[in-house]
């Protein structure tokens, strides 16, 4: 019995000690690597590359301490070591199974970290590896980490590589510039609602006395945002001029959001708009209580038709003073007051508003674009609705994200 158990622990200790004698991990150096564009030294590289080898626990990791004495008999391992001949030196001088070097580049807008380990026994390379990351500079040592892991086969945190990772994506890539187009625009509109009425109304009752169809004239000023091979985003400004041809001027400007997409390079494009307007405080004889035509009273308009119509009436006139009756009292119709501001040329200056919609296509010859759009102008009341024709040509292009 007791030559079993003696037989028993003799194998056990053969085995531990096999076991310990398996677990003797190879001796790996770092050379500085090589740095491009970076902020970061190779010093402080090399530094880094050797924190995450001894994370990985797989080698026997020499510091710049143990490497010391064999680094300063030759200046080249400190300074342009980076083929393989010359780390192969290095490590027989060190005595080392491995050497570890590579390079960190900014290469754009990114980071590509490129890791070998030279196997110093065999002259070979044992493994190498190379990353593109994302512009982070601040986050070279996770880059490192990475690269390692992956080299040696081990799980990597998700998380890290999905943030870290230079993301090659289409809107945002440095290969599309950012166009700059410009040019005129010809078209037609007609005039809807209230803004019908004031074209069409005589001049002497402050309106523009023209067809309700007026010719526009400007010039379109485009940029692309963000842009594409098959989508770009713009930003778009319209000088515009209508109503020439009627002896009209009547300028407007309007700024747009805009979105053009597909291979046939259709657009669709909103905005608000701004001009000038003249109002003033009024009402329509829809109802012809007044005469015919549904004509405009304004305030002034009215004072003056009262005087000439009602000032001899008795009902108006009981004390020899003339107090003019309201349209209202005479027509019977509560809409007939000055509560509401109309179109009138002869009213006071404001500011107009309006709100575009347009959708239409590009036409492309070569550098020439030819867009055709229709739209329609919302504001208070009516509006305008048409379409228009131009030409745009490229004339410059700029990097998104410059180098």
């Amino acid at each position: 019995m007791k030559k079993q158990n003696l037989l028993f622990l003799a194998l056990v200790f053969s085995l531990n000690v096999t076991a310990q004698t398996t677990e003797v991990k190879s001796t790996i150096a770092v050379a500085n690597p090589n740095v491009t564009s970076l902020a970061i030294k190779p010093e402080s590289a090399a530094k880094m590359m050797r924190l995450e080898l001894i994370k990985l626990d797989k080698y026997k990791v020499y510091d710049e301490f143990d490497m010391a004495d064999v680094l300063k008999t030759n200046p080249e391992y400190t300074q342009g070591c980076y083929g393989q001949n010359c780390l192969i030196k290095m490590g027989e001088g060190l005595n080392t199974s491995y050497v570890m070097c590579g390079s960190l580049d900014l290469l754009g807008n990114k980071i590509a970290i490129t890791l070998k380990i030279i196997d110093v026994k065999n002259k070979t390379i044992y493994m190498s590896a190379v990353r593109e990351f994302d512009n982070q500079e601040i986050e070279v040592q996770r880059m490192i980490e990475i690269v390692l892991k992956e080299m040696h086969g081990l799980t990597v945190d998700k998380n890290l590589v999905d943030r870290l990772s230079f993301k090659n994506e289409l809107i945002t890539s440095n290969n599309i510039g950012k166009v700059n187009n410009s040019g005129p625009r010809i078209g037609v509109a007609g005039l809807v609602g209230s803004i019908n009425e004031f074209a069409t109304r005589p001049e002497d009752q402050g309106g523009l006395g023209i067809q309700p169809l007026v010719s526009m004239i400007g010039y379109q000023v485009e940029g692309q945002y963000v842009g594409t091979e098959n989508f770009s985003a713009l930003v778009e400004g319209v000088f515009n001029i209508s109503g020439l041809e009627q002896g009209q001027f009547i300028p407007s400007f309007t700024f747009m959001n805009g979105f053009r997409f597909g291979k046939g390079s259709w657009e669709f494009a909103f905005g608000p708009g701004f001009g000038l307007k003249k109002v003033s405080n009024g009402f329509l004889d829809s109802e012809n209580k007044f005469g015919a035509d549904s004509r405009y009273f304004s305030e002034s308009d009215w004072a003056s038709y009262a005087y000439d119509n009602y000032r001899n009436d008795p009902a108006y006139n009981t004390t020899g003073s003339f107090v003019a009756p309201t349209p209202e009292q005479i027509s019977g119709n509560t809409t007939y007051n000055f509560g509401k501001s109309f179109y009138d040329k002869r009213g006071t200056t404001k500011l107009n508003t309006s709100f575009v919609f347009a959708f239409g296509r590009t036409f492309k010859a070569g550098a020439l674009n030819i867009p055709v759009n229709i739209f329609y102008s919302s504001q208070r009341g009516g509006g305008y609705t048409g379409f228009n024709v131009g030409f745009n040509v490229i004339k410059s292009k700029k990097q998104i994200n410059p180098l």
